[in-house]
């Protein structure tokens, strides 16, 4: 696994061994960041992230990359939480993130409380885990978070969620494989 474009290019990310994390491949993020970009490099740029169920934090570590000037990394796996702070420690980042380890709800309300405002909010939990998506967007749907964000969701190919969560709405699903992004905003 590693970095796609931007200032940490083609820089390697650990990942752990066994099935606890499954990170978003390489060629996904690439789709993802090139649907983002659309011919714009530079559309990044100041942006501010929340990467939820961050795994490896292979996404929000491509933000950072590609000029995001924040990005909020949640896990609530101890194993996690220490790999993504590794993978950042090895790209000579030492700011413009932080790590929180809480369930997703849980640090939802409490960036909203924050008065965070991100602009994309990425999450991708364990495919296995249907419900979760369901209440993690219900969450996003009904917070400030999503006020203005771009709320993104890896999710099985098989798995067709919802067109509406609370007040967001699907703008656009995009399959790859056995995987899907579905985009959503408030509507």
């Amino acid at each position: 696994m590693r970095v796609i474009a931007g200032k940490f290019r083609s820089r390697r990310l650990a990942s752990l061994k066994g099935d606890e994390i499954r990170p978003t491949s390489d060629r996904l993020r690439e789709t993802l960041f090139n649907v983002l970009t659309a011919g714009n490099p530079a559309a990044l740029e100041g942006s501010v992230w929340i990467d939820l169920f961050a795994g490896t934090g292979a996404v929000g570590i491509e933000a950072l990359s590609r000029g995001a000037a924040m990005v909020y990394f949640v896990d609530s796996s101890a194993d996690a939480v220490g790999l993504i702070r590794r993978n950042i420690q090895t790209l000579g980042s030492d700011r413009n993130f932080q790590v929180l380890q809480q369930n997703a709800e849980r640090a939802i309300s409490a960036l909203d409380r924050q008065g965070v405002r991100p602009d994309f909010i990425f999450l991708d939990p364990p495919y296995a885990l249907r419900d979760v998506y369901r209440t993690t967007l219900e969450a996003l749907g009904n917070s400030g978070l999503a006020e203005k964000a771009l709320v993104i969701v890896e999710h099985e190919r098989k798995n067709d969620l919802s067109e509406k969560f609370g007040d967001l709405k699907r703008l656009r699903k995009r399959e790859q494989g056995d995987a899907a992004l579905s985009f959503y905003r408030r509507a």
